[in-house]
């Protein structure tokens, strides 16, 4: 059974929102009254959906008693019984507790793995396919730092994403990405496997994390490209290390200020990421089961370049549409992955 008083009580608590959005809030609370309002919503809709279904099924029950209306109260009575699990199923998906990291912006992070050079090229295919995927979702992609190889491929690549519910949709990429293919320097045509790793993190806050201020070394320097073409022209890269962690994190556009603030933010998301997985090992002894943990030491998925495959291990899911994944159609693949995070929370719950 649904909980109808916890349905009624987030219905209450919309209508109260909407009514101080709608009276005009005070402008510093307009941003968190907005932010629950957003949240509630999709949940509150799919409540009404529910709702009037089941009052469209207690009504054509009750016109089964009279002669004239009785076959087509029959007929009206088999497609609300067939629709009925679904609604049941999406509301019962919508009333599942929120991440509160999921509307916030991303910051994704690439590096290569084993597999030398070619490691290094596939890194900078997964940076061209997360932006290509920001781009037709309608997302800002912002690189905030990038180190390239002589040959073109990524050393590091760090990168902010904002849009609608970034965070959830790009959180199930966190992990180690395989590659199976011919490398172009490969002149006798033997597949090389090769891997990178891809670390996505929800974006914190300032009020999130405190950094006190000597708990930093910030260093201004030239940043150092892989000479070439690829030089980095910059003598404004800034790097700043967080003295009791040891996380060092770099940013290397042409304002030095803004440089500043690219790796601040960066250092943040580092160190929220670290808290929020010490909180979800505390909670949930399990967690590595579950396919948003985040572990970025467990390989995730394998493109088999050959076979123009992907496969997703965590899910058994494969497709046979690699060239339209790495132009950055990810869509599928997120989405299966949500259905079965979603499932298995809804199992868990009993």
């Amino acid at each position: 059974m649904l909980p109808e008083d916890r349905l009624s009580q987030i219905v209450q608590r919309f209508e109260f929102l909407e009514a101080q959005l709608n009276a005009g809030t005070a402008p510093d609370q307009i941003a968190r009254i907005s932010r629950e309002y957003a949240e509630l919503k999709p949940v509150v809709e799919q409540a009404a959906r529910w709702r009037a279904a089941r009052a469209s099924l207690a009504e054509a029950e009750g016109m089964l008693a009279d002669p004239e209306m009785r076959d087509l109260a029959a007929e009206e009575l088999v497609r609300l019984r067939e629709e009925m699990p679904a609604l049941e199923q999406a509301l019962r998906i919508a009333l599942l507790p929120r991440d509160a990291a999921d509307a916030r912006p991303a910051i994704i992070e690439i590096r290569p793995g084993t597999g030398g050079d070619e490691a290094a090229l596939f890194a900078g295919d997964l940076l061209s396919m997360y932006r290509r995927h920001a781009e037709q979702q309608g997302w800002t992609f912002q690189l905030l730092d990038l180190t390239e190889t002589e040959l073109g491929g990524v050393k590091e690549a760090v990168a902010r994403v904002e849009g609608e519910g970034v965070f959830a949709r790009l959180k199930y990429e966190s992990g180690v990405h395989r590659v199976q293919r011919v490398p172009e320097t490969e002149s006798g045509g033997r597949i090389h496997t090769s891997a990178a790793t891809v670390a996505v993190l929800p974006e914190a806050e300032e009020v999130d994390i405190d950094i006190p201020a000597g708990d930093i070394r910030i260093d201004t320097m030239r940043a150092s490209g892989a000479g070439g073409q690829h030089v980095n022209t910059t003598d404004s890269a800034v790097r700043i290390t967080h003295l009791p962690t040891g996380i060092v994190v770099t940013s290397s556009e042409k304002s030095q200020h803004q440089n500043r603030a690219n790796a601040m933010a960066v250092l943040r998301a580092r160190l929220y990421d670290m808290e929020r997985s010490r909180a979800d090992a505390e909670r949930a002894a399990d967690r590595k089961s579950q396919v948003g943990s985040g572990d970025r030491s467990e390989r995730i998925r394998t493109y088999n370049f050959p076979q123009g495959r992907m496969t997703d291990h965590r899910i058994n899911l494969t497709l046979y549409a690699l060239d339209r994944i790495m132009a950055g159609d990810l869509g599928e693949v997120i989405d299966a992955l949500t259905a079965h995070d979603q499932a298995a929370r809804l199992a868990a719950q009993g």
